[in-house]
């Protein structure tokens, strides 16, 4: 009788622990998919510490957070380097797609221009906006135009009919030193020539 009961007690305990060991291949199965490149993990929250090489990325839902190990920084996030664990850090404007630092952005997202470190619907005044890099560029008021140049052809002034006289604008240095989007600096248009050159030919230059 004891004997039966005994062998009763150990199948028992042999179902037990293989319904265990199935739970924890199980639970163990699932924590590794969501632990990749992880050093230390939490079934509940995810990765805690990354290898050296990847980035922690903190994703919150509310008030609970979920970490895992990336190589590269999603959009909005940046990388930051640290002695015991790299982070993504999210920028600061919700516009920015990706930041040099928390207040630096140097993408702009759709819609949004660029301008130092900024995201803007519109650019501010004195800036005009560049739709092919999706940047502000400063814009420069140059000075006043000269007096039209005399009237050549080929460096005559004489012996046609139409000839071409231009006009100039300067640009202030400091606006020229930042690559500042300046209007033309330079105007030609048609004029009428002398036909003949009295007492000889005239040249210009």
């Amino acid at each position: 009788m004891q004997w039966i009961i005994f062998m009763l007690l150990l199948f028992i305990s042999s179902v037990e622990m293989l319904t265990q060991n199935r739970w924890k291949k199980q639970a163990s199965a699932g924590l590794l998919e969501n632990c990749t490149g992880c050093i230390l993990c939490s079934e509940d929250n995810g990765c805690i510490t990354c290898h050296h090489r990847l980035f922690l990325l903190i994703w919150r839902d509310g008030i609970r957070q979920f970490g895992m190990c990336v190589h590269t920084c999603p959009p909005g996030y940046f990388g930051v380097r640290g002695l015991e664990v790299n982070r993504c850090t999210k920028c600061r404007s919700p516009s920015c797609e990706s930041c040099f630092s928390r207040d630096f952005c140097m993408k702009c997202k759709d819609k949004f221009y660029l301008y130092k470190g900024q995201c803007f619907r519109q650019c501010p005044p004195g800036t005009a906006a560049q739709t092919g890099t999706r940047e502000c560029q400063e814009t420069c008021e140059p000075g006043p135009w000269s007096e039209w140049s005399a009237c050549t052809h080929e460096s005559r002034t004489c012996g046609c009919k139409w000839g071409v006289e231009t006009r100039v604008r300067e640009v202030p240095e400091a606006a020229r030193e930042e690559g500042a989007a300046c209007p033309a600096q330079k105007e030609s248009r048609r004029c009428r020539m002398k036909k003949h050159c009295p007492g000889g030919e005239h040249r210009v230059g």
